[in-house]
Order: C-alpha cells, then structure tokens, then sequence
C-alpha cells in the first residue's frame, strides 16, 4: 500500500476495483455485521421480493469504496465523511467495479474530496455518492 501527503494528490487521480459478489461475500458479511435479514441470506424469501433474489447489503457496497479509497490514498488517509446514494441493488453473481475519482483538496486542512460510483455489470450505476478524508504524514515500513 503505498505512502502519500496531502501534496502527493492530485484532482483526477483514480483507482478502479472490481469484483464478482459471491454467496461466500454475503454470507461473510452477514456474520460479520450480525444482520441476518432473509432479504440477503434466504433465496425463498427473497424470490418474493421485488428484487427477485438475494442481494448484497448496501453497505457492503460501502466497505468496498472505503477499500477503494485506501488503496487510492494509501496508509496516511481516514474517512471523514461518505455519502452514499443506492440507486439499485446488487445480486449475488453481479460483477461490481467501484470507481474513486479525486475532486478537490484542501492542503491547509489536509482534506481530500472524492467521488464514488459503484457500477454493476458494466453499465448500471448501483451506489453514487462522495467522500472526504484527511491525509496524516506517517511512516510505515511493513
């Protein structure tokens, strides 16, 4: 992972990350968040729903662009705020791309503003919304 300042950011620098949700995705974030809701865990139950089947949390969507953002940014970066609007859901099988774009910054406060999209399938704008984080000048040597 690497290592950056405030000064080392750049409007318009991105990262991309992509994945295929799987069974093994839910179920272990299910465990994880303690929510056992049949809307995410039970195919019957969910196949009555106007979704059709079972979908991933939406936060789990969210942990995704906090991934994203580490990656981005690098060890020295926090979270200081996320927006996040869900546009549609996101089925067990969908492939996901999380796409993080720099937008602005404030080198005074050491704050990075970025925007999230969450994608599925190529086309489909599931997750929109916008990020702020502090940049810390840190040493990590792992």
């Amino acid at each position: 992972m690497k290592q950056m300042t405030v000064q080392d950011v750049n409007i318009g620098d991105r990262e991309v990350w992509t994945r295929t949700i799987t069974d093994a995705d839910v179920v272990m974030y299910a465990g994880l968040i303690g929510d056992r809701g049949p809307l995410h865990l039970d195919e019957q139950f969910a196949a009555t729903t106007r979704f059709g089947g079972r979908i991933a949390y939406g936060m789990q969507c969210g942990g995704y662009i906090g991934a994203t953002l580490a990656q981005l940014l690098g060890v020295g970066s926090a979270y200081v705020a996320q927006n996040m609007r869900f546009k549609g859901p996101v089925h067990i099988g969908d492939r996901i791309r999380v796409e993080c774009v720099v937008t602005g910054k404030n080198e005074e406060r050491r704050r990075v503003f970025v925007d999230t999209t969450v994608t599925k399938n190529d086309d489909e704008v599931v997750v929109t919304g916008d990020a702020e984080l502090v940049m810390f000048d840190v040493e990590w040597n792992p």
